[in-house]
């Protein structure tokens, strides 16, 4: 029924040692005359110590929360301060970690893929402990997770953390501002409706906005349909996996069942290869 689909939004320390100089006077065994002054122990200055290297910035805690943008939850990096919790904030941070930017005795550069794809990895598995419910009950919802590694600069001086962190997507670039946290937010069933997917229109109408089922809508994604491939099956492929199974999903929910209207959206080559190996089922709300 529709072509749309998700948009899968969307990584030294020195130590410095001063040696001191130890500087000793010698001594004569002549004695002094009038015309020949006594020997003195010469002064000596110890040299100035070379500069301390700058301690690696600190690391982010586990459990902060943050009044980011939706432009600056789609930053690898972040300058951004924590606020409390229970203020005004956009994300919250469910996991941090250390980067392991040595492969093969080699260092890796923290924007590199392999370093990058660690924490792409790392932080969605993350995700649904923190959350509760299971894969199938976070899909249906507009929960995502963000991620964030130290900036080139940070890392030159010994940053080498990860921070995964929680959003909530509310529109096409807005994110929603929870109140507390949201952790075990996928048991609570308030939290669980608020934040589930919907939609203002049916999805492959131009009207249609993904946004969250507490904000008003039209239609609500109903069901996941994943796919039993490893590998892209293609766009027709992906489309006819999903008429069966999502005409049942809006029949299943449908109050007049010789009545009824359903739709899907099947992820695109892109989409896929981003982690979205799924496809959606929709029914009007």
């Amino acid at each position: 029924m529709t072509r749309r689909s998700l948009a899968a939004r969307r990584a030294t320390s020195y130590v410095v040692a001063a040696v001191a100089l130890i500087a000793v006077a010698g001594c004569s065994d002549d004695e002094p005359t009038e015309d020949e002054p006594a020997p003195t122990a010469p002064t000596t200055t110890a040299p100035t110590p070379p500069p301390t290297a700058a301690p690696p910035p600190a690391g982010p805690e586990d459990g902060n929360c943050y009044a980011l943008t939706f432009r600056q939850a789609l930053s690898f990096t972040t300058r951004v301060g924590p606020t409390a919790c229970k203020d005004a904030h956009t994300s919250e941070t469910y996991a941090v970690g250390v980067l392991d930017t040595v492969v093969d005795g080699h260092l890796l550069a923290v924007d590199s893929d392999r370093v990058q794809a660690q924490v792409a990895e790392t932080c969605p598995a993350a995700l649904p402990d923190f959350l509760g419910g299971d894969l199938e009950d976070q899909r249906l919802t507009m929960f995502r997770p963000v991620w964030f590694t130290p900036s080139l600069a940070q890392s030159d001086r010994g940053a080498d953390w990860y921070r995964c962190d929680v959003v909530v997507v509310s529109g096409d670039e807005s994110l929603a501002e929870p109140e507390g946290s949201l952790e075990g937010a996928l048991d609570k069933p308030v939290l669980r409706e608020r934040y589930a997917m919907c939609g203002t229109a049916a999805p492959d109408t131009e009207k249609f906005e993904r946004v969250i089922c507490g904000a008003e809508h039209a239609w609500r994604a109903v069901s996941v349909v994943a796919y039993d491939t490893k590998t892209y099956p293609g766009a027709e492929a992906a489309r006819d996996r999903l008429e069966g199974p999502c005409e049942d999903a809006g029949l299943d929910v449908a109050d007049d069942p010789l009545d009824y209207e359903w739709g899907y959206e099947y992820p695109t080559k892109e989409q896929w290869a981003m982690g979205q190996t799924y496809g959606l089922c929709w029914a009007p709300d």
